[in-house]
């Protein structure tokens, strides 16, 4: 871990309105005079005059969530992951053409993972929600591009099956069909990914497997794809350990 804070800020009244979720805004990569990246947490706004409840949530203003939410934004998060790239550099290519949900988003939800056993009981509830959010994001999102199912359906099962407010559950629909088509099911398929790398790097390596150096690899690759990600490991790390 670098021996230094995580930067965390409360959002403003506008940038809260803008996105009510917290989030990370990732340091430039390329030109970079020493930025990082900064976690934003969005302030818990009442409703304006006139304006019906129904229309604010507060699904991650709460404590017990935040244990999820840090990890899986400050550290060992996006936080961590992108400082790596600009501590490391990234090539122009790599920042051009090779940043995917799919690596940034995988990382994310992996640390969730990594972090949920020592959470407390309540944040290990919600960690586990969070987890069949993302679950259900994965089935959801391509099913209503396919037709397969209404937006009253996904609604359905985000706040029947899922337990999130109608207002989140609206804006989660609205990403998956307007906003954002196809990326809210990359958070669980790179976790997936994740998940099975590391379990054939462990059976690779038996006793000789180092989590630390496991991640200090992952995260040292930078912006790539799963698919290349496991080459690296395969042709690089798993060769590498196994010669120590």
């Amino acid at each position: 871990m670098p021996n230094r804070p995580a930067i965390i800020r409360l959002a403003s009244a506008a940038e809260t309105a803008q996105s009510p979720a917290p989030h990370m805004v990732p340091p430039p990569f390329l030109n970079n005079t020493g930025q990082r990246g900064v976690f934003v947490l969005p302030l818990n706004m009442p409703a304006a005059p006139g304006e019906k409840n129904l229309n604010k949530y507060d699904d991650f203003t709460f404590d017990a969530a935040s244990w999820t939410i840090t990890a899986h934004e400050a550290r060992p998060g996006h936080e961590l992951q992108f400082d790596k790239m600009v501590e490391e550099g990234v090539s122009q290519a790599r920042s051009l053409y090779a940043f995917n949900s799919t690596n940034a988003e995988g990382w994310g939800l992996y640390s969730e993972y990594l972090m949920r056993p020592y959470m407390p009981l309540e944040g290990k509830l919600i960690s586990l929600d969070y987890l069949l959010l993302r679950a259900a994001r994965a089935f959801l999102d391509p099913e209503l591009q396919a037709g397969s199912i209404t937006q009253e359906q996904a609604l359905a099962v985000l706040t029947q099956d899922v337990v999130q407010s109608t207002a989140f559950a609206q804006q989660e629909v609205e990403r998956y069909t307007i906003r954002a088509p196809g990326q809210a099911n990359s958070y669980f398929y790179g976790y997936t990914k994740m998940l099975a790398l590391r379990q054939v790097t462990e059976q690779a390596l038996g006793t000789q497997f180092n989590a630390l150096r496991f991640h200090d690899f992952i995260l040292s690759q930078g912006l790539l794809s799963p698919m290349l990600i496991r080459e690296a490991v395969m042709k690089l790390f798993i060769p590498g350990e196994q010669k120590k």
